[in-house]
């Protein structure tokens, strides 16, 4: 009987043993995807980000332009009333026609002509990575505080060292820390210039 108690009691600690480390190792590889996945996010951002400012530009200077052009052919319509010149008003007219065939065209496939709705867009396509980046670097915070936790209280203390597990430094900001950094390019803000 004492033999069976101890069997099962060394049955235990084994069982105990294999089960904290394995829930170390899966920390470890968790914290490995979570680093991955803040790469990935500042991959997006960095070919996201240039793409939609230059849609935003290209909407923004079609918009302009169209604006642009009726202006000028309002000026010319202004121009050739007070010269009370045929010419003039022929060419204004001719002016006028162009603009509205062409705004014709660009309203029927776009009835919405309002760059604020892309600029907007943008903003929030620039919020949604900003809040990607901050959700995949908290995710490495509270894995590495629960990694250094573990192997940081009894019995980790005792059993992480002799199973070769050592503490996690997580994120890094550049002033400090070499196993993560953050490069300060990393984490500067975005700027958007139009």
């Amino acid at each position: 009987m004492p033999f069976l108690a101890i069997l099962a009691i060394v049955a235990l600690v084994i069982v105990f043993l294999i089960s904290f480390f394995n829930r170390l190792r899966s920390i470890q590889i968790q914290i490995q995807a979570s680093i991955q996945e803040i790469g990935n996010q500042l991959k997006r951002q960095a070919n996201l980000i240039p793409n939609l400012i230059e849609s935003v530009k290209g909407y923004m200077k079609h918009e302009k332009d169209i604006f642009t052009s009726l202006t000028d052919a309002r000026k010319l319509v202004n121009q050739a009333i007070e010269s009370n010149d045929p010419t003039q008003l022929n060419k204004a007219q001719e002016s006028i026609g162009k603009i509205i065939k062409g705004l014709s065209v660009i309203v029927e496939s776009n009835p919405e002509i309002k760059a604020s709705q892309v600029v907007g867009s943008l903003m929030n396509e620039l919020r949604d990575t900003a809040d990607k980046v901050t959700y995949a670097r908290r995710l490495l915070i509270d894995l590495s505080a629960d990694y250094n936790t573990a192997i940081s209280t009894i019995p980790g203390i005792w059993l992480a060292p002799t199973m070769g597990f050592k503490p996690e430094k997580g994120l890094s900001v550049p002033a400090s820390g070499k196993f993560l950094e953050v490069s300060e390019e990393e984490i500067k803000e975005p700027s958007v210039k139009i």
